[in-house]
């Protein structure tokens, strides 16, 4: 049956932020730290410690000051401010989620993000990809103030569509902060498979899992979802 809204993450689901946080790293080491060559370990020490994005930046970037091998030692701040002015410059898009978006759009369905992260900084990215008009309603945990998993995040999103849980699909990437918390709400779940295990512990299980968006597009346009008979 079709979902009357669609909910997505962002990090990881719609932007690829693997290769956007990489890109980011390419271009503080080259500021930073031209004067190492080649600077591969170091980028990759940088995304280690950066775990997916799930490592809050000040504490990132106050590590980084005192580990790495500076010409000119920033702080911690200067590198804050470097990431929030050049990280959203990097941003790219998973690929085929533009397409996924306008399929959902004209199966009917609404259109929701709730990302967890710097208000600037995910608009930002919906900014630089160009799609932050695509959704009916967008919440971002900094503006909303709660993160998901918390229930409070989803119910906004939830009312702000007039929708039930029962009548949405919600797309993600994060095992617990997306899949369980949407579940548990009652909404249908789609898991996609990037860089997070799924934790054996956990009661609930999607009800898709996919490794790219295009087994989405593929599933949303069959005729069981609504979609091309």
């Amino acid at each position: 049956m079709k979902p009357q809204a669609i909910l997505f993450d962002l990090d990881n689901t719609l932007l690829d932020r693997t290769r956007t946080f990489r890109a980011f790293v390419d271009r503080l080491v080259e500021t930073y730290l031209g004067h190492l060559a080649p600077a591969e370990e170091i980028c990759a020490m940088i995304v280690e410690r950066d775990r997916d994005g799930y490592k809050d930046k000040d504490e990132l970037f106050a590590e980084l000051v005192e580990e790495l091998p500076w010409q000119r030692r920033p702080e911690a701040a200067e590198l804050m401010a470097f990431y929030l002015e050049q990280y959203v410059r990097e941003a790219v898009l998973m690929p085929e989620a533009r397409e996924t978006l306008a399929l959902a759009r004209s199966l009917g369905c609404k259109l929701a993000l709730i990302t967890n992260g710097k208000t600037a900084v995910q608009y930002g990215k919906l900014d630089r990809l160009g799609i932050r008009d695509a959704f009916d309603a967008t919440l971002v945990s900094e503006e909303a103030g709660v993160r998901k998993p918390d229930p409070a995040i989803f119910e906004m999103a939830l009312r702000r569509l007039d929708v039930t849980a029962q009548d949405c699909l919600f797309v993600g990437d994060h095992p617990v902060n997306d899949i369980a918390a949407a579940a548990e709400l009652g909404m249908r779940t789609i898991w996609l498979k990037v860089n997070q295990p799924w934790p054996e512990e956990l009661r609930v299980a999607p009800d898709l899992t996919i490794h790219r968006l295009g087994e989405l597009l593929d599933w949303l346009d069959t005729p069981e979802t609504g979609g091309s008979e």
